[in-house]
């Protein structure tokens, strides 16, 4: 799981862990994630739970948090690609040089999940559950500049990015299903939840505020943020191709349900165009899903 110490992630991790489930939570802060294994361990004594260090920014820690699970786990039977970066006032770039919301939310996690095929082809029924957002109705891949660098605003690069997730996991559906293979592809996201996301934007603290409201006032709590998400992970009747989301009033809270994808992502050529250019751009290929 990515993205396991705060917000959408914690509240996953605790479920899972609490549950039985074996947890390794893969994230940047190393130290965080330790202490939030102790916070878990101190209701759930017994729960099984690993910290590896993940920089979804930079290829090269990519490869190498899948070098190591593809030589140490026996499976992965979930892959929760749930870390995000969201809405940055300024442009930045990661490592490789990418625009840092489509450069982790969903370029990281295409690379991640590429490298992860052969962990997750050793259990019976692998999945892959990527987290978009409602923000990916308004989004849009700039095919010639998809790093914004003539188009940059904080909120275009973040839902171009939950765009981009939701494409991946219905593309990645489509060819798992072409293949006949075990694999299966999922997409979730929590509604308006209320999680650390906001304070982790920069956006200007009146527009923070703002969005603490309207999450309290109409959204709902973390915890209810990531049922979609462990729908998707863990239940029976969630298959491939699927996207969960909040049952109510414009997907904004509710149960989880089956949610509606927005047209741009819906297209073929489009979601093979940008499975290429993520290839292209990060260097990784994925290999056979049999």
């Amino acid at each position: 799981m990515t993205g396991a110490t705060s917000g959408l992630g914690l509240c996953c991790a605790q479920t899972l862990a609490a549950r039985g489930a074996g947890v390794i939570m893969a994230v940047r802060d190393v130290a965080k994630g330790s202490a939030v294994v102790n916070e878990i361990r101190a209701g759930h004594p017994g729960a099984a739970l690993r910290v590896e260090h993940l920089d979804l920014g930079s290829l090269a820690s990519i490869a190498a948090f899948a070098s190591r699970m593809n030589d140490t786990t026996p499976r992965i039977d979930v892959l929760l690609n749930n870390a995000g970066l969201g809405m940055q006032p300024q442009r930045t770039l990661t490592v490789d040089g990418f625009e840092q919301q489509f450069g982790t939310n969903h370029l990281g996690h295409f690379a991640l999940t590429a490298q992860l095929v052969p962990a997750l082809l050793r259990a019976d029924k692998p999945r892959v559950v990527t987290v978009s957002s409602i923000a990916h109705r308004r989004g849009a891949i700039h095919w010639d500049d998809p790093n914004l660098a003539a188009h940059y605003t904080g909120r275009t690069a973040y839902n171009q990015s939950k765009l981009a997730n939701l494409m991946f996991a219905l593309e990645l559906a489509a060819r798992a299903a072409a293949q006949s293979s075990r694999l299966e592809s999922l997409a979730a996201h929590p509604g308006l939840a209320l999680t650390g996301f906001l304070a982790a934007t920069r956006m200007p603290r009146y527009k923070q505020q703002v969005g603490i409201l309207a999450s309290k006032l109409i959204g709902q709590s973390a915890e209810a943020g990531s049922w979609p998400l462990l729908y998707a992970a863990a239940m029976p009747d969630a298959h491939n191709g699927d996207y969960w989301a909040p049952d109510g009033f414009l997907e904004i809270s509710g149960a989880p349900a089956r949610g509606k994808s927005w047209p741009r992502a819906l297209v073929a050529e489009d979601r093979a165009r940008l499975w290429s250019v993520s290839e292209t751009l990060t260097g990784v290929r994925f290999p056979g899903l049999i």
